[in-house]
């Protein structure tokens, strides 16, 4: 799924201003910065001459931000780095931390959606990409939880 298509979805998930979204990703690393004028060619579409690709280091830095604004900063535990390439799988794992999903959790974010997903399959999806029985986290089943995620958080 294209990393702009996941912010857009996150923001309107969350309801989040421009500026929210800058500072959620400055949370997992004060160095970087994004800026706002950055975060509005991001939320474009396409077509618009303003738009921008949403590269994984953004929406790497957003996701682990994310991370921190939800549930807060461990400072017992050393940060981890950055990712350098988001997958469906990656973003998946992600907002699971976040939104502290446990197994039944998922089930649930997936049926809302209209997609249900059986409890192996779940499981495959966060396995490590070595892992015999690891699945690769395809568009449409990330697009299905983002819907399922959000009729969650904001209700139907």
């Amino acid at each position: 799924m294209i990393n702009n298509d996941v912010l857009r979805s996150i923001r309107y998930m969350l309801d989040l201003s421009d500026n929210k979204v800058v500072e959620i990703a400055g949370l997992a690393d004060p160095a970087f910065v994004l800026g706002k004028d950055e975060v509005r060619a991001f939320l474009l579409k396409e077509e618009d001459p303003e738009y921008q690709a949403c590269s994984d280091a953004v929406l790497a830095h957003f996701l682990d931000g994310l991370i921190v604004h939800r549930r807060g900063r461990d400072e017992r535990l050393p940060s981890r780095p950055v990712e350098k390439r988001i997958s469906n799988n990656v973003v998946l794992k992600k907002l699971r931390v976040a939104f502290e999903l446990k197994d039944v959790d998922m089930h649930e974010v997936f049926a809302a959606a209209g997609f249900p997903v059986s409890r192996p399959e779940l499981s495959a999806l966060f396995r490590q990409p070595g892992h015999k029985n690891f699945r690769p986290c395809g568009d449409q089943l990330l697009r299905n939880f983002l819907r399922g995620l959000t009729l969650r958080v904001r209700g139907a």
